[in-house]
C-alpha cells in the first residue's frame, strides 16, 4: 500500500485501537444499562451500522436490544418508557439528529451511553479514539464495536469479552497485513457487495466507505434483500464481492455468486480467516479490509479520500437539520 493519505493511516492504527479498549474497565456505563428491560442504540451512517451490530451483541446477552436510525427515532420512535436505556453512538459528539435523540433520553430521564471520539466532554461517553482527520470514518467505527463488545461482555455475553477482544485485534493486524483484495477488479459501472446476518451490516458499512472515499458506486446487501429484486439491474458492467460465503448456514451468498456469474457479473469471494471469532467480532478484520479496498479505489480513481463531502452536500444548513434547539 503506497497510500499517503489520512484514511490509510487512521486504517492502520485500529488493530492497537481495539487491543487498547480490550483492557478498558466498562463496569460504570455497563452497571448504568444493567437492569434496563429495554436497550435501544441510536446512530447515523457507520454509527448506525455500529449500533445494529452492537444490538445483536446485547440481544446475546439475554437483553431487549434494539437498534435505530437516529433521524427514524428522533422524528418517529416510540416515546421512551420506564425501563428502557439508550445508547448513543457518535464520533463527533455533533450529528444533527443523535444529539436530538440523547436529548430526548435525558429529558425522559432514562440512563444514557454514549460512545464518541476524544474530547467529547459528555458525562456519559465512552471516548474511544481521536477525532479522525478522514471523512471517510474507520478507526472510530471499530473502536465503538470493540466498546459495544466490551459492555455486552459485563453484562453477560461472556464471548465478547477481553480475550476474544485480543484475539480481535490480532485478527485486524493481520488482515490489514495481508487484505486480500488485490484481484477485486475496480468496476466498469458498479459494485455490489452482499453478505449474510452481521456480513449484511459490513457490506453496507464497506460500500459505504467504497463511495465516500473513491466516489464509486457501490451499494451493500443483505444476502435474500439482493435477491428479491436488487440483483435485477446488474449486469457484465458491474462487479459482486461475496462477505465470508463459507459462514452463510443456507448457502445463499454462494448460490448468489454462481447466478450472478451466469448473468456475466464478475464476482470475487472475501472471506477473513478468523474461524475463532464470534461472528460479530469477525465483522472488524473483515471492515478494515473493506476499508483498504475503498483507499485503494480512491487511489485509482485519483480521488481524496479525506474529503468526501463537498458542493452543496457540505452545505451547514443540511447538517444542522434535526439538531435540537437552544
Amino acid at each position: 500500500m503506497t497510500s499517503k493519505t489520512a484514511l490509510c493511516d487512521v486504517i492502520r492504527t485500529q488493530a492497537d485501537a481495539i487491543a487498547r479498549l480490550a483492557d478498558t474497565d466498562l463496569s460504570i456505563p455497563a452497571e448504568r444499562l444493567a437492569g434496563a428491560r429495554r436497550i435501544l442504540l441510536i446512530g447515523t451512517g457507520t454509527s448506525q451500522h455500529a449500533a445494529e451490530l452492537g444490538a445483536m451483541m446485547l440481544v446475546h446477552a439475554g437483553i431487549d436490544a434494539r437498534w435505530s436510525s437516529a433521524a427514524q427515532f428522533a422524528r418517529w420512535g416510540a416515546p421512551l418508557r420506564e425501563g428502557d436505556a439508550m445508547v448513543v453512538i457518535t464520533h463527533t459528539a455533533e450529528t444533527a439528529f443523535a444529539l436530538t435523540c440523547r436529548e430526548q433520553a435525558l429529558a425522559a430521564g432514562v440512563p444514557v451511553v454514549s460512545v464518541t471520539g476524544i474530547g467529547s466532554g459528555w458525562p456519559d461517553a465512552i471516548e474511544t479514539v481521536e477525532r479522525e482527520r478522514s471523512e471517510t470514518y474507520t478507526a472510530s467505527y471499530t473502536a465503538a464495536l470493540a466498546v459495544l463488545a466490551g459492555i455486552a461482555a459485563h453484562l453477560g455475553a461472556e464471548q465478547y469479552g477481553p480475550q476474544a477482544l485480543r484475539r480481535t485485534a490480532e485478527a485486524v493486524r493481520a488482515a490489514l497485513a495481508d487484505p486480500g483484495i488485490d484481484e477485486i477488479a475496480f468496476p466498469a459501472r458498479s459494485l455490489a457487495l452482499i453478505g449474510a446476518g452481521p456480513w449484511g451490516v459490513t457490506a453496507r458499512e464497506g460500500a459505504l466507505k467504497i463511495r465516500e472515499a473513491s466516489r464509486t458506486l457501490a451499494e451493500g446487501f443483505e444476502a435474500e434483500n439482493y435477491l428479491h429484486g436488487s440483483a435485477v439491474p446488474f449486469g457484465t458492467a458491474d462487479g459482486l464481492v461475496l462477505l465470508e460465503p463459507a459462514r452463510d448456514p443456507d448457502g445463499l451468498v454462494a448460490a448468489l455468486g454462481e447466478a450472478a456469474r451466469l448473468e456475466g457479473i464478475t464476482v470475487h469471494a472475501l472471506g477473513h480467516g478468523t474461524d475463532d471469532l464470534p461472528p460479530v467480532l469477525a465483522q472488524l478484520p473483515m471492515t478494515a479490509r473493506l476499508q483498504l479496498l475503498a483507499d485503494r479505489f480512491a487511489g485509482i480513481r485519483q480521488q481524496n479520500p479525506d474529503v468526501a463531502i463537498v458542493g452543496a452536500w457540505a452545505e451547514k444548513q443540511l447538517w444542522t437539520l434535526g439538531a435540537p434547539t437552544a
